[in-house]
């Protein structure tokens, strides 16, 4: 969840974001086998325990992991964009899902047997290097949000993810509309509470870096000066 650093007056991304489209160019290209699904916000992709059957890649939209412990506790793991292969735990032999996948936003997955990677990897090395190359990508991404969840404070985590999920470092627009997400999805996402999430999210529309869209629904857009939360010290 790297966003991309002050430099000047450019930005520079820290940890690059996948191409969703090329990914999934590459995958026709690679000729593997593959079924497209669609899933609305708050759906279950696969939940703990399910039978590994497809490794999976986000084509479109924003998924969330989460594992549930024997105690009922839940902790969220990391937080998918477009262009993120996830599921692959079944190509190291994983019988069941070790994590719970939910659609935080209207979601593509295309779906992979995972036999059909297997019998691939054996002889394709166009696939064997795409995929080790998005493990790798998610491997970073994932030590990104442990440091994140270790480091930074309360308010600096919640508008860093605010930031991603307007796709802030994907554009250069002086504010964007943030999806409908609910706030305790959002506290889940953060490791805060609910309350927590709230009383930020006030402070936040009263400095200016929250807005209530007039013209597309109400939704709530945010402002290009969030990044000044992140960015301090």
């Amino acid at each position: 969840m790297a966003l991309r650093s002050w430099d000047g007056d450019a930005m520079t991304r820290l940890y690059p974001r996948a191409n969703a489209r090329k990914g999934r160019t590459q995958l026709k290209s690679l000729n593997v086998a593959t079924t497209t699904a669609t899933f609305a916000p708050s759906t279950t992709i696969f939940a703990q325990g399910d039978r590994c059957a497809d490794v999976m890649y986000i084509a479109k939209g924003r998924v969330r992991l989460s594992v549930t412990s024997p105690q009922g506790r839940t902790a969220v793991v990391c937080e998918l964009h477009a262009g993120t292969l996830f599921g692959e735990g079944a190509l190291a032999g994983q019988r069941r899902r070790k994590s719970s996948a939910q659609a935080m936003t209207s979601c593509t997955i295309i779906n992979v047997a995972t036999a059909e990677v297997r019998r691939r990897l054996h002889h394709d090395v166009a696939l064997s290097d795409w995929l080790q190359s998005q493990m790798l990508a998610r491997n970073a991404r994932i030590e990104a949000d442990i440091v994140n969840q270790i480091f930074n404070r309360s308010e600096k985590r919640l508008a860093k993810a605010l930031l991603l999920l307007a796709g802030f470092d994907e554009h250069q627009l002086l504010r964007h509309a943030l999806p409908v997400i609910s706030r305790n999805v959002l506290a889940d996402m953060c490791g805060l509470t609910r309350s927590t999430v709230d009383r930020l999210m006030s402070s936040f529309r009263k400095r200016g870096f929250l807005e209530r869209q007039t013209l597309q629904n109400g939704g709530i857009q945010i402002h290009r000066s969030m990044l000044s939360v992140v960015l301090q010290d």
